[in-house]
């Protein structure tokens, strides 16, 4: 078991549960993720949702090695994109949609596939220590499949942690509103666990509606139909890999992995 799940008071804590390493993302436990989410979005006793994740690290990304806990050993187009157009960007949407409104706590780093899971979320509160980072392009892709970048960091700065790989830190990401508050790291489960508790005390439908609200004038601007085109975009990135040198990504896994420990 990779994820556990908690509910009190009116509020769902969803924790991801695979310290040792830095939570990293299998198949396993995006299935058991989004079993969670879906859970919490059924569970009439349940107003917020809340993300967190145990140890140092909020996530390390996509485990590329293992599939279900067994290693990888044959890649083709077809499986990425299936694995990919499930597990990351149909759950990253779902999530996104659930009707209740949903908080993520985000400690030490968030790389790639851990913007992810926090993205989808409607508020995010970050550990001083928290820093985000996509840098996918030294692996010859222009960005994670759910491509929120531009969305959540405005267009130049997305350009910018993109071209350059470097990380976001917590402050710099609530000054362009990809966060909503930066919190000293010995805080975070307790200012988030407050926060979650004032907006459970609010009128569920009233919630519904106002989350109902705010999605549906992004997707109005063009939120939906960007990401299922940047998606198709992303795909072409490993169609690229495959074609010229293989499939180099595991090289350049090892690389943004390091700067886990």
């Amino acid at each position: 078991m990779y994820i556990r799940y908690e509910a009190a008071d009116r509020i769902a804590t969803i924790t991801l549960d695979r310290p040792e390493a830095a939570n990293a993302q299998n198949r396993e436990l995006l299935d058991e993720l989004d079993a969670a989410w879906v859970r919490a979005a059924a569970d009439e006793d349940v107003a917020v949702i809340v993300l967190r994740a145990e140890g140092k690290h909020f996530s390390s990304g996509h485990d590329m090695r293992a599939t279900g806990g067994e290693e990888i050993t044959e890649i083709t187009l077809q499986l990425i994109y299936e694995t990919e157009a499930r597990r990351y960007l149909e759950y990253s949407l779902r999530w996104r949609n659930i009707p209740k409104p949903s908080i993520a706590a985000v400690q030490g780093r968030c790389i790639a596939g851990g913007l992810l899971l926090c993205w989808p979320c409607d508020l995010i509160v970050a550990a001083d220590d928290a820093q985000f980072s996509d840098p996918v392009v030294m692996m010859g892709i222009g960005g994670v499949e759910y491509h929120g970048h531009t969305w959540e960091l405005g267009p130049r700065k997305a350009k910018e942690i993109l071209f350059t790989g470097r990380s976001v830190t917590a402050e710099e990401a609530r000054q362009v509103g990809m966060v909503n508050e930066v919190v000293p790291r010995a805080e975070l489960d307790e200012r988030t666990r407050a926060l979650a508790a004032r907006i459970a005390a609010m009128p569920p439908f009233g919630l519904r509606q106002a989350k109902r609200a705010v999605n549906q004038t992004l997707d109005v601007q063009g939120f939906y139909a960007a990401i299922q085109s940047v998606f198709d975009i992303h795909q072409t990135g490993h169609g690229n890999a495959l074609s010229v040198s293989g499939y180099p990504i595991l090289a350049a896994l090892e690389e943004m992995k390091a700067k886990t420990k």
